[in-house]
């Protein structure tokens, strides 16, 4: 595990693993203290992790009261674990650009023509992650 001198920097070797569109578990906490995990997309944006959600879901509701999460991106034996807080994006404009952008990287222009309509008439919210710690292993 490294231990980042600059909060929010990625280390490179982490940035390159994370610039293929792998899914990431995104791990919350509840408001009982017990461990919330989901499967999200992500995109890199300007050497930030950005994540994205509809309103209302669990763990966009715990990121919102407790900012700390772990993000784990796996690729067979090999993965990358950022910890650090979530920031809220409060431009609900932009959060749709970001599930657009999300939707043409995991699943191309069919996907995002089948799945924007829907997208569309959501409140989504973003996320920027502030790493605190990042790991990276190789098989």
């Amino acid at each position: 595990m490294v231990d980042l001198q600059e909060a929010g920097v990625i280390p490179s070797a982490v940035r390159e693993f994370l610039a293929r569109p792998r899914y990431a578990v995104i791990a919350t906490i509840n408001p009982d203290g017990s461990p919330h995990q989901a499967v999200v997309w992500y995109m890199l944006e300007d050497g930030a992790v950005i994540v994205n959600s509809k309103v209302g879901r669990r763990w966009p509701s715990n990121a919102l009261r407790d900012p700390r999460v772990s993000l784990t991106v796996e690729e067979g034996l090999d993965y990358a674990v950022l910890s650090g807080t979530l920031e809220e994006i409060s431009d609900r404009e932009l959060a749709q650009q970001h599930i657009a952008a999300m939707g043409l990287r995991y699943e191309g222009p069919e996907g995002v023509a089948r799945r924007s309509p829907v997208w569309q008439t959501q409140e989504r919210v973003s996320f920027r992650l502030t790493p605190r710690r990042a790991e990276m292993r190789k098989g």
